[in-house]
């Protein structure tokens, strides 16, 4: 199912210097199909879900520190999936059961950081910021994997 992720703003990249204002991401299965105006998106994708967002949205972060503790290797993965990131480094998941729990919920595992990007086609990792910095939405490979009520 394809589903429309609208956002007051949408940046391609975090330090996008002109991003779209009522902006909105395609999203169907794991990879990104339109990003622009909403109005245009919906336009090209009519009958799609869409879901609305306060805030900011953009690309998924990689989380670039040690892992959030946490009881157990999946608990550590899903903090870092409320943080916005869908990516950490393979030196702070450096255990079977970390990598397996990120492996499961589609966390990439990385040697060394990267720069992050919206791209059509691309793989479907974005974030929603409010205004003070808190992650609203996760969407990791296309699932909605975090959502702040």
């Amino acid at each position: 199912m394809l589903t429309i992720h609208a956002a007051d703003e949408v940046r391609y990249t975090w330090d996008d210097p002109e991003p779209i204002k009522d902006g909105a991401v395609a999203v169907q299965g794991i990879r990104v199909h339109a990003v622009g105006p909403l109005t245009e998106v919906q336009r090209q994708f009519p009958g799609a879900r869409v879901r609305r967002w306060p805030g900011v949205l953009g690309p998924a972060r990689v989380h670039e520190g040690p892992l959030p503790d946490a009881p157990t290797p999946r608990e550590r993965i899903h903090a870092v999936l409320k943080s916005g990131a869908v990516a950490v480094l393979e030196e702070y998941a450096a255990t079977p059961e970390l990598r397996a729990a990120a492996e499961r919920n589609d966390v990439v595992v990385l040697r060394r950081t990267r720069l992050t990007a919206i791209t059509e086609m691309g793989r479907a990792d974005l974030a929603v910021f409010d205004e003070s910095g808190v992650c609203m939405a996760t969407v990791c490979a296309g699932r909605l994997v975090h959502r702040r009520h």
